[in-house]
């Protein structure tokens, strides 16, 4: 049985710390929890946050030593990283929250968020985070349809600071193709779902192709037009192609800078109108873009 940990109060400085990391990572890198000599290398990548995987990327007889290395890696905080463990209903799934629950009891730990796999039961997941204490955020990882119906609760439960998405086990799940257009309304709706929750823009599914960043750039720049904040990535070749489709273009910091300028005074911008909707896209492009809201620089 899982015991509920003492909480640091709501809104503390450990709190907006960890929670603010996950909420703002752009790109977030995985690495297998059975492979400790790349725990430091993937820190150093320049993703945003880094995922040390038990699930997906560990075979079933290493289980146990991946547990250890993650736990081991992360106790004194020399890296930083979220835990995916494995999956609800799994042989190891209470080994390994009990396991993070210690780990997160003590002092100067590096366990910055724990991503839940296959998140569909919101119970289950308020569950998780009435166990953890509250500088400790959850991502759920929808990857069936069960989960997506529930989008909306699971980004409800308190402690969650976004949602991910799983696209390979929800087509698997669904019997779909797992070509991205044909997941064009799952990722609609965790989009509208983190949305409605008011919690992070979603981390969208990772790009398969891993040296060919061509497809990776594609995939992120169809993540970026339905409104998610961020990708999951598998390699660190990834990155670059990611956190560039992610960043607005020259092109569109130009005609943000432009539009906030006739703001109050011309009626359009390249043959479009002038209000209020799209001075605040252009303010979101500029504060995306690190440029001040004036477009100076």
């Amino acid at each position: 049985m899982i015991r509920v940990r003492e909480a640091l109060p709501a809104g503390g400085p450990e709190t907006r710390s960890a929670a603010a990391a996950v909420a703002g990572a752009v790109t977030a890198l995985f690495v297998p929890g059975n492979r400790p000599e790349r725990f430091a290398k993937a820190a150093a990548s320049g993703a945003d946050v880094v995922i040390i995987d038990l699930e997906d990327a560990v075979a079933a007889g290493d289980k146990a030593h991946a547990r250890h290395e993650a736990v081991a890696a992360l106790r004194g905080g020399a890296v930083r990283a979220l835990v995916r463990p494995n999956a609800p209903g799994t042989a190891e799934y209470d080994g390994d929250v009990l396991a993070l629950l210690d780990l997160a009891s003590r002092p100067g730990h590096g366990l910055l968020g724990v991503m839940l796999p296959k998140a569909e039961d919101p119970g289950q997941l308020a569950a998780l985070a009435a166990s953890l204490p509250r500088d400790v955020p959850l991502v759920a990882l929808v990857e069936s349809a069960l989960g997506l119906v529930n989008a909306v609760e699971l980004a409800r439960v308190p402690g969650v600071a976004r949602l991910a998405f799983g696209a390979i086990d929800f087509a698997l799940d669904i019997d779909a193709d797992g070509g991205d257009r044909f997941l064009d309304h799952a990722r609609s709706r965790l989009v509208v779902a983190s949305r409605a929750a008011g919690i992070a823009a979603p981390l969208d599914s990772p790009a398969t192709a891993i040296r060919d960043t061509g497809p990776v750039a594609e995939s992120a720049r169809l993540g970026r037009g339905f409104g998610f904040g961020g990708k999951l990535c598998i390699h660190p070749a990834q990155l670059a192609a990611v956190k560039e489709a992610y960043s607005p273009s020259a092109e569109q910091i130009d005609w943000a800078r432009r539009v906030l300028a006739a703001e109050g005074g011309a009626a359009q911008v390249d043959g479009q109108m002038v209000d209020r909707p799209v001075t605040d896209r252009a303010r979101r492009i500029l504060e995306r873009a690190g440029h001040e809201q004036t477009g100076q620089d």
